[in-house]
């Protein structure tokens, strides 16, 4: 038995979007392009035309105030379809949501001098929504993908009412909309009222600053002039899966940080728990040709590559088998969480791409009815989303209660307490991880599951994808916060190894990680020292401490 060892102890539609397969390369596409964007830096400004915005467009606009740009162009094929929009509506054969009602009333003609009430009422009664106001950010993503949709020239609306969207957008006014309200099919229909309210200078909005206010003061402060509605126009800002969408493309970036700190959480515990790094080689994993999993593992190879700790009981007097599958497996957990994203985000691409209205303008120029606007691609993906960040926690959690019991943590202190019977140690930080796992299980439940018929049955299936979108939000916070304690408990075992100490590629991340909380000693309040991990793991800024680039 090597020394090591025995010191433990027990060993125990718009331009054609062109799909692409689950491999390394759209892998790679699926996470790599999700970059991460910093607060500092200098915000470029996103051209809203065409053709779609990208997932980073919606992060830096949404969650980052970079200013956005109409395509002048773009405009121009918006002028063409509002004509076509102005002919119809003096056509005396009716044309649904030009010259009719909606939904169930899409049978009922309506004479021409009322269609612009019909249209700011259409708003009024949709915005309808109650509860907490939704996440700034998220708002601000569904307003740039409406945004998006209006400038395909594919809605009809007219061009003033595209710049005035663009125009709140730059002056940093929020609408607020509401926690309920969505059944994620015809699209976000009270969301996009709160907003499209806003717009028309009624309802309450936030300011650049955070106040709240009336809407028509904040317009009127900004210099921006109200919407008056023409015919179709309400229906199209309203009739779309953007508020689904926008929380899909903040997720799809957020997740890409999170599987990388999940892969440098995993090799600290590799390295804590004095794991071999064996079962991660290429070799081994190309057996099993997934593409998410080879790209975790290289991760956790390269990250334990030159670890002394690793080394220490790697000769031939180890009679240590194999570890627990929370370590052994974690790249077939989190390469899994990984090509489940590359789905997801290949899903979010075509639906970038789209243009969701009902009814719609067709290149050709008639105007169809349709059912584009039903979430059940972006309701499906968020909710399979879900599933995944609930089992990556549920495995990170096992890694730090083993940590915790020293039946199984190769000789480290109980707790990893610095007095033993006096210290608690990081007992309750295992609890915290675990009641979170216990209800990141519960929201992993899909939303889209569930169908409530409404519209007098006329919308008689229904996507429920905002609220598959409210919970995925949450599920995220979580799983920040379980790896977050695995990081701390990690690199608190490996300071406890002294004088052996972790490898070239993850001391420096240990070294930031002590620095924020993670250093070993009595017991102190713990809550602040867990705070200060989760903002490195929430914001990616932890990822920089290791030399090497993740994958």
């Amino acid at each position: 038995m090597c020394s090591v060892c025995a010191a433990a102890g027990t060993i125990l539609t718009r331009e054609p979007y062109q799909m692409s397969g689950i491999s390394d390369r759209s892998l790679k596409l699926g996470i790599e392009k999700v970059t991460i964007a910093r607060e500092h830096q200098t915000m470029k400004k996103v051209v809203v035309g065409v053709g779609p915005v990208s997932v980073q467009d919606v992060v830096s606009v949404a969650r980052h105030g970079a200013p956005v740009e109409l395509d002048s162009s773009a405009l121009e094929q918006v002028a063409a379809s509002r004509r076509l929009i102005d002919g119809l509506a003096s056509d005396p054969e009716p044309h649904y949501g030009i010259s009719t009602g909606f939904g169930a009333l899409a049978n009922t003609f309506i004479e021409g001098d009322r269609r612009a009430q019909l249209q700011a009422s259409l708003v009024r009664s949709h915005a309808a929504g109650s509860g907490p106001e939704v996440e700034r950010e998220v708002t601000r993503a569904l307003m740039l993908l409406r945004l998006s949709t209006l400038m395909t020239g594919r809605t009809g609306v007219k061009g003033e009412t595209a710049q005035t969207y663009a125009a709140l957008l730059n002056a940093g006014i929020t609408p607020v909309v509401r926690e309920y309200g969505s059944l994620g099919c015809s699209g976000d229909l009270a969301p996009l009222s709160h907003v499209a309210l806003a717009c028309l200078g009624e309802g309450e909005v936030r300011d650049a600053s955070g106040i709240l206010m009336p809407a028509s003061d904040a317009l009127r402060a900004a210099g921006i002039v109200p919407l008056k509605l023409g015919e179709k126009e309400g229906l199209a800002l309203i009739n779309g899966t953007d508020g689904m969408l926008g929380m899909l493309s903040l997720a799809l970036h957020d997740i890409a940080i999170l599987l990388k700190t999940v892969d440098l959480a995993a090799a600290l515990s590799v390295e804590g728990l004095l794991g071999t790094a064996k079962v991660f080689a290429a070799d081994l994993q190309a057996l099993r040709p997934q593409a998410g999993q080879a790209l975790a593992a290289q991760n956790m190879r390269d990250l334990l590559t030159g670890s002394p700790i690793v080394a220490s009981h790697q000769g031939p007097g180890c009679t240590r088998v194999q570890d627990a599958y929370s370590l052994r497996c974690a790249p077939i957990v989190n390469g899994a969480a990984r090509d489940t994203v590359t789905h997801a985000f290949n899903v979010a691409q075509a639906e970038l791409a789209s243009a969701v209205d009902n009814p719609v303008v067709t290149v050709d120029g008639r105007v169809e009815s349709n059912g584009n606007f039903h979430g059940a691609p972006v309701a499906y993906v968020l909710d399979f989303l879900a599933i995944a960040v609930a089992d990556v926690a549920s495995m990170s959690e096992r890694r730090i209660d083993r940590f915790l019991d020293k039946s199984r943590n190769n000789g480290l202190p109980p707790f990893l307490a610095h007095e033993v019977g006096v210290d608690s140690g990081l007992m309750i930080a295992q609890y915290t991880a675990a009641g979170i796992v216990s209800e990141l299980k519960r929201l992993a439940f899909p939303a889209s599951v569930d169908s409530i018929p409404s519209s007098a049955m006329q919308e008689d299936h229904v996507s429920m994808g905002w609220a598959a979108g409210r919970k995925l939000r949450k599920a995220i916070d979580g799983l920040q916060r379980v790896i977050a304690i695995e990081l701390l408990t990690s690199a608190r075992g490996i300071a406890l190894r002294a004088p052996l100490h972790a490898g070239p590629n993850t001391k420096p991340v240990v070294d930031r990680l002590r620095a924020a909380g993670a250093e070993p000693g009595p017991d102190r309040f713990m809550s602040p020292d867990i705070e200060s991990i989760v903002a490195l793991v929430a914001t990616g800024d932890l990822l920089q401490a290791t030399p090497i680039s993740l994958i």
